[in-house]
């Protein structure tokens, strides 16, 4: 078990403030109160050196009334004792609750540091694997590998559901003239795959497009597809930035 010096430092400070609560507020109202006690019973024991000169009779009064008063003192000292043991169980209690809530506050931050930290070094993780990726990526990705995802991409096309394609639709709006549409490619498309992808548009969107075809060498491998404020495609450099700031989710019980 590694041994924290902050919080054997906080139980040092917590013990002397004890003791000095107990010095100040228990120790020495007690002394004072036997004290006077004492003060109580010399006066007593000279008023009874006195009458002790005057009469026998009341020496005996006085004997008898001392022993009393002596019993009363003994009960009243055990009493303070009694009350004393409580009153110092119960502030040790309240110390130990106090150090056992120090110690789990301590825990929780540094379950939550160590949870951030962790989560941290995942996301680093997650953003160098994917300047990796995309350094390999591009030494390896050609027009071959292009055309594998703008297939792909007619595919998904394709079976795209027919509510967003409702939706993509009625954003387009009932204007006559036909939509723009921007495509653009890590290399340039050869003429049978513009037909493709402007074909697969127009089934789409169930009108005729106007596609303007732009080469972006920055998406690596693939296409992507700007119809208005939607865009839609499958290429490298995107993939490649959602996994790096994908986050993981915190760790349990943090907040």
């Amino acid at each position: 078990m590694e041994l924290s010096w902050s919080t054997f430092l906080l139980e040092i400070f917590n013990f002397l403030v004890l003791v000095w609560i107990l010095k100040h507020f228990l120790y020495r109202p007690v002394q004072s109160v036997i004290a006077r006690r004492q003060q109580e019973i010399d006066a007593r024991l000279a008023e009874a050196r006195e009458k002790e000169e005057q009469a026998e009779q009341l020496q005996k009064d006085y004997e008898g009334r001392l022993v009393e008063w002596r019993t009363e003192r003994q009960q009243s000292h055990e009493a303070l004792e009694n009350e004393l043991r409580g009153e110092r169980a119960r502030r040790e209690k309240l110390l130990v609750d106090e150090l056992e809530q120090q110690r789990k506050k301590s825990a929780t931050v540094d379950a939550r540091r160590q949870g951030e930290q962790r989560r941290q070094m995942e996301l680093q993780a997650m953003e160098q694997g994917s300047r990796f990726a995309a350094k390999l990526l591009e030494q390896g990705a050609g027009p071959e590998t292009e055309t594998r995802l703008v297939k792909l991409f007619l595919t998904s096309l394709a079976e795209m559901p027919e509510a967003q394609r409702i939706q993509l639709r009625q954003q387009l709006g009932d204007s006559a003239e036909e939509p723009r549409v921007q495509v653009a490619s890590a290399h340039t498309l050869n003429a049978d795959t513009r037909t493709a992808i402007e074909a697969a548009l127009k089934a789409c969107l169930g009108r005729a497009v106007a596609c303007e075809f732009v080469e972006q060498p920055e998406l690596i491998a693939g296409i992507r597809v700007s119809i208005g404020a939607w865009e839609m495609g499958i290429n490298v450099r995107d993939e490649l930035q959602g996994f790096a700031h994908l986050a993981p989710e915190p760790v349990g019980g943090e907040s």
